[in-house]
């Protein structure tokens, strides 16, 4: 105790310019964790969180039991799987030939392009993948053309959902994800690309044996944030997205959530629902990153 109070007096300054954070997390991150009460409740909101009964396990049970437990986990593994798969490598890729373009005006150009889409509304890239993939988008006249069929909605088709959703995922934030990779790259010392050159390495050998391990704790990481997040879809892009008649593809737990906690009210379950998902995601983190930890020597902690 009488060297924290020390610290505190030494360096005060530190620990005022620290407080705004504590205060954001406190109120907005461990503060709302009280309403994980509600997961176990019978939850009624003009009785608040102490006042409600409680039913302790029974939504937890209701949810494993029921029609959608399967379909959701299915559902939210392979979005997220075939995300991860397609989204991941492709920014490295992006950022590797970026870094092969010497005429800085021209590579500033396509950055400036690539990162664009990200900074579209949700609402608007929405807008346009609908009518992109309606019965008479481009997309869908496209595909007829290629498949000699007649045009029907791609985005009312439950088998073209998934690839819809990824890959719209990736023209919008191709560009903004290999934002740090292109920083990594920069910090990769040159004199090992002119030691490479020295001994006879090409072009693709030297990313192979010096740009892929200079960044590779960087790719690690992120990969390992990203497995933590496997479970996280972006339940806003599909809700905005998705209809009925493509549940069975694309229902996914946080799209669930949504539609029991706001839609139906049911607020108890949908709180049971979204602690399990919080729980399988920290389960995850955790698995991924002592893997990493053990394999590659480079982990979060």
């Amino acid at each position: 105790m009488n060297a924290l109070k020390k610290d505190l007096k030494r360096n005060y300054s530190l620990y005022l310019i620290f407080l705004p954070t504590v205060i954001f997390f406190v109120i907005f991150s461990y503060g709302p964790m009280v309403g994980l009460l509600m997961a176990f409740q019978n939850y009624k909101p003009q009785l608040g969180f102490f006042r409600s009964p409680f039913v302790g396990f029974k939504h937890f049970q209701d949810f494993f039991q029921s029609y959608y437990f399967w379909r959701l986990l299915k559902n939210t593994f392979l979005i997220s799987f075939l995300d991860l798969l397609v989204g991941f490598p492709l920014p490295i890729i992006f950022a590797l030939l970026l870094n092969e373009v010497r005429g800085k005006f021209f590579k500033k150009s396509i950055q400036t392009i690539s990162y664009m889409p990200y900074f579209v509304s949700m609402v608007v890239v929405c807008s346009l993948v609908n009518q992109f993939c309606s019965q008479n988008g481009a997309i869908t006249q496209l595909w007829s053309m290629i498949t000699q069929n007649e045009p029907a909605s791609l985005i009312a088709q439950p088998q073209f959902f998934r690839a819809i959703f990824v890959g719209s995922n990736v023209w919008q934030s191709l560009g903004y994800n290999s934002i740090i990779y292109i920083a990594a790259l920069a910090s990769v010392d040159q004199e090992l690309y002119e030691a490479a050159v020295i001994d006879g390495a090409n072009r693709w050998k030297q990313t192979l044996h010096v740009t892929l391990p200079g960044i590779s704790s960087t790719i690690i990481i992120l990969l390992i944030l990203r497995c933590g997040q496997l479970l996280n879809v972006g339940y806003e892009k599909i809700i905005l997205l998705y209809g009925p008649s493509t549940y069975e593809t694309a229902d996914v737990i946080n799209s669930f959530v949504y539609r029991k906690g706001l839609q139906e009210f049911n607020y108890g379950y949908s709180a049971a629902v979204g602690l399990f998902n919080s729980v399988i995601s920290f389960i995850l983190l955790m698995t991924v990153n002592k893997i990493s930890a053990k394999v590659s020597d480079t982990s979060l902690f």
